[in-house]
């Protein structure tokens, strides 16, 4: 049976594809990490920036919490991926 389908586990699955855009996760097929592509991690986290700001005061304190952490965490990585791969910097806010 498939776990239940809650607020944080929703972030959680839009969080990890932001971090296969990162370059993050490996490619199962070929246990290779792919290159990152910023533009698509950057489209993720507007997403959860949109989700964000749609849901504001309709969260607990604890999954605003959340989703506000998860965030901070992928725009940090974000920055820390574009200073790596010498990418021109992006608006992800």
């Amino acid at each position: 049976m498939p776990a239940e389908v809650t607020f944080d586990a929703f972030v959680v699955s839009l969080a990890t594809t932001t971090a296969v855009h990162f370059g993050d996760v490996a490619d199962p097929s070929s246990s290779q990490m792919p290159p990152p592509n910023l533009e698509a991690a950057g489209h993720a986290i507007k997403m959860l920036t949109v989700l964000e700001h749609k849901t504001r005061g309709n969260l607990t304190e604890d999954e605003e919490a959340f989703l506000t952490r998860v965030l901070d965490e992928l725009r940090l990585r974000y920055v820390e991926v574009e200073k790596a791969t010498g990418s021109s910097p992006r608006d992800i806010a």
